[in-house]
């Protein structure tokens, strides 16, 4: 055959095959979620294998083992106890919380490692919600943003590198950097959940954390997953007030959105690979019908080539080990 054009070149060594290499993953691409809980003890999640709810000594330590491996950061999921749960949500920004107090223990052993906190109210909200909800049901878009701008405030105090709003109120990004900066904390940044979509793939979490809405769904505040404008318009929106990183949750299905966001903002983009996606890999390699270290890996690459900068997965120990075995 006369072909002066051959891509096959490119591929015929694993050496050649590095050199063109157009997508790199490095565990500095990572974000560890990590649950916690009160007491001494840690407990597995049944429905995320390999995950379990960690004391703070036990996050301390997980933490530990993966910024050694080279993962720069971790975001913090409390399991909050049903007695602390109320309708104004106010244990959100109680100083001697859960929370600060998981901040205070990480900084102080790691002080290089970046954490990164999720602001809403689902965790402390005795309906389960992201907002305050009204009596007859409503989700209280403003009144809900004053009550995260104090939970922010809590986990600035007590050393947060980042804060996450997760909740969808809109407004809110311009609201926490007011408050963040009126009280000093210039240097907080603010990771905005900008598309966070409405998506069937939440469901291992929630349970983690027993965070499910008591009645009705969040499709009034998180995304339609029909919609993809829309996340370009919440984007321009966050970027403008004054979002240092925006989010696209969930990433596996959601990959056009990420390239949406890479090609409509300059500034970084992060994806959540979300327990769902973590599931139906582990559930998978469980029964011998993928290799799941192989499948782990592709699908971070996929990630990152949609656009991605940062990837916050349930993998990022497991995968960061591998990538430094090589």
């Amino acid at each position: 055959m006369d072909l002066p054009i051959r891509p096959r070149r490119n591929r015929k060594s694993a050496a050649i095959r590095e050199m063109v290499k157009e997508t790199r993953l490095a565990p500095g691409n990572f974000i560890y979620p990590l649950f916690f809980q009160e007491g001494s003890e840690s407990t597995a999640i049944d429905a995320m294998p390999g995950c379990v709810r960690h004391s703070i000594d036990s996050l301390v330590q997980e933490a530990g083992e993966a910024h050694a491996l080279g993962v720069p950061a971790v975001v913090l999921f409390p399991r909050i106890a049903d007695e602390l749960k109320t309708r104004d949500a106010r244990e959100c920004s109680n100083d001697d919380g859960l929370v600060p107090r998981a901040i205070r223990a990480l900084k102080k052993a790691l002080p290089e490692m970046v954490v990164i906190t999720d602001v809403a109210l689902d965790p402390y909200n005795a309906d389960g919600h992201d907002g305050l909800v009204s009596e007859d049901g409503r989700i209280l878009n403003d009144e809900t943003v004053e009550v995260l701008c104090q939970q922010a405030l809590c986990h600035a105090r007590a050393g947060a590198d980042i804060v996450a709003p997760s909740d969808m109120m809109d407004g809110r990004v311009a609201a926490l950097r007011d408050a963040l900066d009126a009280w000093n904390f210039e240097d907080v940044s603010i990771m905005s959940y900008t598309a966070k979509y409405a998506s069937a793939y939440y469901g291992p979490f929630r349970g983690a954390l027993d965070s499910a809405p008591r009645a009705g769904d969040k499709k009034t505040y998180q995304m339609d997953p029909s919609n993809a404008r829309e996340a370009v318009l919440e984007a321009s929106l966050d970027e403008a007030e004054g979002a240092d990183m925006l989010m696209v949750k969930p990433a596996g299905a959601y990959l056009d959105i990420i390239a949406e966001l890479r090609e409509a903002s300059p500034l970084p983009i992060a994806a959540y690979q979300v327990s769902g996606e973590y599931l139906m890999i582990k559930a998978a390699a469980s029964t011998g019908w993928l290799d799941e270290e192989k499948v782990m890996m592709e699908s971070l690459t996929s990630i990152r080539r949609a656009g991605a900068d940062m990837i916050l997965t349930y993998f990022a120990k497991a995968a960061a080990k591998k990538l430094r075995q090589g």
